[in-house]
């Protein structure tokens, strides 16, 4: 990550879910805080790819889920990015619910409300807990969410589970217009000499690059267990 990695010592909300984080990691309650999720219109037909968008999945799975607020925007409010983005679910759902803290929606209007988070360049992100592991599904902006900002502050890339697929650019293709270098939260791509750089090892597969390469230069592949 290029992005400053400086932690911001006064920010005691962030490093104290890092820490609770850590600390159920090496308990094992969690495999990681979070995961990233490719949005579907990122996903090539030729390509080996799930049958639907993995967080529609999720979400149709569950056994309850809700519509809520994102909690990382309301309270750091850096951005004017959409609020209510965040699905909660199965117990944690039917909790927040009978709160009034949350809703429960169609799930048409679930695809509707990812499509515009898409639209606004937020990545989907799954958020774990030790009592039911997916307990959450949001999208994330880099400048308020807590798991983005553990990897550009405090580098720590572990906390977040790469998807399973990762972006590959036809160089013999690309019209270097920039479009996706703006959209890169994890800084996989940028800009150099007026043409745009990717370093795939950077890559978390969100597939924002993708949604918005006019070239069709950009698809995402199944990424290579190692």
């Amino acid at each position: 990550m290029k992005r400053n990695k400086e932690k911001e010592t006064n920010d005691l909300y962030l490093e104290e879910r890092l820490e609770r984080v850590d600390r159920w990691i090496q308990e094992g309650k969690i495999p990681f805080s979070s995961r990233v999720i490719p949005v579907n219109e990122s996903l090539s037909t030729q390509q080996w790819v799930l049958p639907t968008e993995q967080v529609i999945e999720i979400l149709r799975s569950a056994r309850s889920f809700a519509l809520t607020r994102c909690e990382c925007r309301e309270r750091y409010q850096r951005c004017d990015n959409p609020l209510d983005v965040c699905f909660l679910i199965n117990d944690e759902a039917d909790k927040y619910v009978a709160e009034g803290e949350a809703r429960h929606i169609p799930i048409k209007k679930a695809v509707e409300l990812l499509r515009q988070a898409n639209e606004k360049g937020l990545v989907h992100l799954t958020i774990y807990n030790p009592e039911q592991y997916v307990y959450a599904v949001c999208s994330c902006c880099p400048c308020c969410c807590h798991d983005l900002q553990f990897l550009i502050k405090y580098g720590r890339g572990d906390l977040i589970a790469h998807s399973e697929y990762i972006a590959h650019t036809d160089m013999n293709v690309c019209a270097h217009c920039g479009d996706c270098v703006e959209r890169c939260v994890f800084d996989a791509r940028v800009w150099e000499n007026e043409q745009m750089i990717y370093n795939a090892d950077e890559c978390y597969g969100c597939g924002l690059c993708v949604t918005v390469c006019s070239a069709e230069a950009t698809v995402m592949h199944r990424r290579k267990k190692k």
